[in-house]
């Protein structure tokens, strides 16, 4: 699950580390065992950045694997949009996770080395492009 959250033209990004390099990615993570695609995205930003976050809309679905990856891992990730929501400053944050940063989208355009994958940009590019799709399309038995 993924995350792409705008407040005031800027976006919701986390600083996290992965194979020993600082990275950019949106709040995003796992689902766990008997929850919902749109319970683990709450979940996964309270998590990481410390925000409450209601999805409202499905921005996409997509999948990557990593170029030099030896372990034959794919990632698919359901990508959502949706409403900000309280913010716990005091609230630890995750294990890996150095801090969260409000960046326009010129700054992630311009950042894209620092990308964990190119599907930060891609799901921003998507969401400002229009697209959205109805969260009753996820049908859950968890």
């Amino acid at each position: 699950m993924a995350a792409v959250i705008e407040r005031g033209g800027q976006f919701l990004l986390i600083e996290e580390e992965d194979d020993g390099r600082i990275v950019f990615n949106q709040p995003a993570g796992h689902l766990e065992l008997h929850e919902s695609l749109v319970d683990a995205c709450r979940r996964e930003v309270l998590e990481e950045s410390a925000w409450h976050f209601v999805p409202r809309a499905l921005v996409g679905i997509y999948l990557w694997s990593k170029p030099e990856s030896r372990t034959g891992i794919a990632y698919l990730r359901f990508t959502f949009c949706g409403d900000l929501g309280e913010h716990e400053p005091q609230r630890k944050l995750d294990s890996g996770i150095v801090r969260t940063v409000w960046l326009s989208g010129d700054e992630i355009r311009a950042t894209q080395e620092r990308h964990r994958s190119p599907l930060v940009l891609r799901c921003m590019e998507d969401y400002l492009a229009g697209r959205r799709y109805p969260l009753d399309a996820l049908v859950s038995y968890a």
